[in-house]
C-alpha cells in the first residue's frame, strides 16, 4: 500500500500545533510563511480534511487536525528514535549489552545505577546473568558478557573495587539452633546444612567449594532464594549475605552467634571481561556502576 502522505508532513503539522501558528512554525522552522499554507493545502487535498482555520488574525489548526495528530505522534517518535538507534549503530553503540552479577552481590548495587543509565539511553537492551563460583570466573575468561560484578579479581582481568557482602549464619526461629545463645563448630557438624551450589564448572574450571563445609548431613540449593526459602522453613542452617537476611522483615530468621565464626566479608569487583573490544554502552554503564560504589563508599 503507498501512503498518500510524508511524515515530513506531519512534522510540518506538528510544528505549527507546537507554535501556535503557521506565522511562528514558519519562523521556527526557518521557512517562508507561503511554503507552509501550500505545504498544509497539499496535505488537505492528500486527505479530504480541513486542518487550518482562520481565528481573528491568525491560522490554526482544527479540531481534526488535533485529533490526526494525536494518531501521528507515536508514528513521528518512533521515527526520530529510529535514527538516534541508526546514528548510535553507525558509530557502534550496542543494541544490547550482558551483565553478569555473582550472586553475592546486593542487586540494588545492579539495579539502582540501571535505573539512571536507562534514563539516558533508550535504545540499549540489557540482559541480567546471575553467575557463582566458577561460573562467576567462567563469564569474565569466556567473555561471555560485557560487563562482570565478581567476587575475586579474575587472573589477567583488571578489576576496580565495587563493594563488601558480609556473610552471616542464620536459623529459622523455630530451629533447636536458635534456642542457643552462644555456638561452636561443634554444634554445628550435627545439624543440617544448607549450601548453594557451584552453577559453573562445564567448561575448564573446576567446581569451587568455599567456607565451612563439616556438617554431617547437607541440603544442596541452586541460588540464595532457594536457600532462605529452606531455612524459612527450619530445613537447616545457611550463611546468607546480610542483604537478604536484612530484608526479611517478618522476624522469622535469626542469626547464629559463633565462635570465631559469627561474620566473614567477600569482596566484590567490576571488569570489562572484553577489554580493550568492550563497546561505548557497555563502558557508560560500567562508569554509573562505579560511580554509585564510590558514593556506596
Amino acid at each position: 500500500m503507498r501512503l498518500k502522505t510524508t511524515l515530513e508532513q506531519w512534522l510540518t503539522l506538528r510544528s505549527i500545533e507546537q507554535a501556535g501558528s503557521i506565522q511562528a512554525a514558519a519562523t521556527v522552522l526557518n521557512k517562508s510563511h507561503t511554503t507552509l499554507i501550500y505545504a498544509i493545502k497539499k496535505l488537505e487535498e492528500q486527505l479530504g480534511v480541513a486542518l487550518v482555520e482562520i481565528q481573528g488574525r491568525r491560522t490554526v489548526l482544527t479540531e481534526n487536525a488535533r485529533v490526526l495528530l494525536r494518531r501521528a505522534a507515536p508514528l513521528l517518535d518512533q521515527a526520530r528514535e529510529l535514527e538516534v538507534v541508526s546514528a548510535q549503530l553507525s558509530s557502534g553503540v550496542e543494541s544490547e549489552i550482558t551483565i553478569s552479577i555473582d550472586h553475592l552481590c546486593d542487586p540494588a548495587w545492579l539495579y539502582e545505577p540501571m535505573a539512571e543509565y536507562l534514563a539516558q539511553n533508550s535504545t540499549t537492551s540489557i540482559q541480567v546473568i546471575e553467575t557463582s563460583l566458577s561460573k562467576t570466573t567462567e563469564a569474565v575468561t569466556s567473555e561471555q558478557t560485557d560487563v562482570a560484578i565478581i567476587n575475586l579479581p579474575v587472573t589477567n582481568f583488571p578489576a576496580e573495587a565495587f563493594g563488601l557482602t558480609s556473610m552471616v549464619p542464620v536459623v529459622s526461629v523455630h530451629h533447636p539452633l536458635a534456642d542457643k545463645t552462644y555456638l561452636t563448630m561443634a554444634d554445628l557438624a550435627t545439624s543440617c546444612q544448607i549450601v548453594v551450589r557451584d552453577l559453573g564448572g562445564t567448561g575448564t574450571q573446576q567446581n569451587q567449594d568455599v567456607g565451612w563445609l563439616k556438617s554431617h548431613q547437607r541440603i544442596t540449593v541452586d541460588n540464595f532464594d532457594h536457600a532462605l526459602r529452606a531455612v524459612a522453613s527450619g530445613v537447616g542452617f545457611c550463611r546468607l549475605p546480610s542483604h537478604i537476611v536484612e530484608a526479611c522483615s517478618d522476624d522469622s530468621l535469626k542469626v547464629l552467634q559463633i565462635e570465631h565464626a559469627e561474620m566473614y566479608q567477600v569482596p566484590l569487583h567490576l571488569t570489562l571481561p572484553k577489554g580493550a573490544a568492550t563497546g561505548p554502552a557497555a563502558r557508560c554503564f560500567y562508569d554509573f556502576l562505579l560511580e554509585a560504589a564510590r558514593k556506596r563508599s
